[in-house]
């Protein structure tokens, strides 16, 4: 080989190599590329681990860069994710949501809130007026008007079930739709109803000034898997943005349960150091007093596990009241790649 053809074909190398290595570089940044999310989420201690992953970072160092969108329903937040206006969906599951899932265009993939006994998150509330005519107790609450958010929705369905286990219709009630948590709030200060279904935290401000009176936890009465999370399908197309999404949940889905729920005692988280900083992450997103989260730990997961078994029995029953269509199954709302079964 001469000196000539030697030097070019160390160009000719040398060439190759640069290329490969700028072709690994491009590689090696599109796969740490930081990718976007929205996802849809209601102000309440429920969504804690979205609030958590969110403030300490968590989502960031898995490679998200995550907007929260706030609602004041949950079915909207279905809708939301259907049309892409939202990427992911962390609320409570509806009848309207699982017809959205039964259609195709929404999947779950992980659990999320849970009514638990011990854990106080949707509460039985009454009126004074009503409360004073004998409303003290859930089962007293046939042939009462009561708000809700939505029919279909997930109070909807609580009600449903104290109406089973009490053996009264659930016709005997008269369901008013508000359509939202603030309307709900409105009508059962202004008494313009007899009772209400709330979250806790939606309820606080009410219970501590006399407007309404506490009846019971939805928890104590009914258990049942109430938050999941869901998406699209063309969310899903991207396994890379969802397995990031739910590695930074079940990080903080555990810290959550670890620190804040094995801390409760008779349905209050203790405020220390340890768990302070939690409390005030919680607090930060719910716009509540530290000293009014504490009583509002809902129960979630440490695993971000799915009750796939009482997922089932809530289609079953909306399917009985006509809320969503007979041929939607289980399998049919489920991304089994991703749901973790309890």
């Amino acid at each position: 080989m001469t000196k000539r053809h030697f030097h070019a074909v160390t160009r000719l190398v040398g060439s190759l190599l640069a290329g490969f290595l700028a072709l690994n570089v491009a590689e090696c940044a599109r796969a740490d590329e930081t990718l976007k999310a929205s996802v849809g989420v209601l102000k309440l201690s429920s969504s804690a681990p979205v609030f958590i992953a969110q403030d300490k970072g968590y989502f960031r160092e898995a490679g998200l860069d995550v907007d929260l969108k706030f609602f004041d329903a949950a079915q909207p937040i279905a809708v939301a994710a259907t049309s892409g206006d939202v990427d992911f969906g962390v609320t409570a599951l509806t009848a309207g949501l699982y017809n959205l899932a039964g259609k195709g265009t929404l999947k779950v993939i992980g659990g999320m809130s849970h009514e638990k006994a011990g854990y106080p998150l949707i509460g039985y509330f009454a009126t004074g007026k009503a409360y004073a005519a004998g409303l003290k107790t859930p089962k007293d609450l046939a042939g009462k008007r009561i708000a809700i958010t939505q029919t279909g929705s997930s109070f909807h369905y609580s009600l449903g079930l104290l109406a089973d286990k009490y053996g009264f219709k659930l016709g005997e009630m008269r369901l008013l739709p508000m359509q939202s948590l603030s309307n709900v709030a409105a009508a059962l200060k202004g008494e313009t109803v007899d009772a209400a279904l709330l979250p806790v935290s939606a309820a606080r401000k009410l219970m501590d000034d006399g407007s309404i009176k506490w009846l019971g936890w939805v928890g104590e009465e009914t258990p049942w898997q109430v938050g999941a999370v869901f998406a699209s399908p063309k969310t899903l197309a991207n396994k890379a943005l969802v397995t990031k999404l739910l590695a930074a949940l079940a990080r903080a889905d555990r810290e959550y349960h670890d620190v804040i729920l094995a801390a409760v005692v008779n349905g209050q988280a203790p405020i220390n150091d340890k768990t302070r900083p939690l409390l005030e992450i919680i607090a930060k997103y719910t716009n509540l007093p530290l000293e009014q989260v504490v009583g509002n730990c809902a129960y979630i997961d440490p695993e971000g596990r799915l009750d796939v078994k009482n997922v089932a029995n809530q289609i079953e029953w909306f399917q009985a009241q006509g809320f969503v269509d007979k041929g939607v199954s289980v399998d049919a709302i489920l991304a089994r790649d991703f749901v973790k079964p309890e």
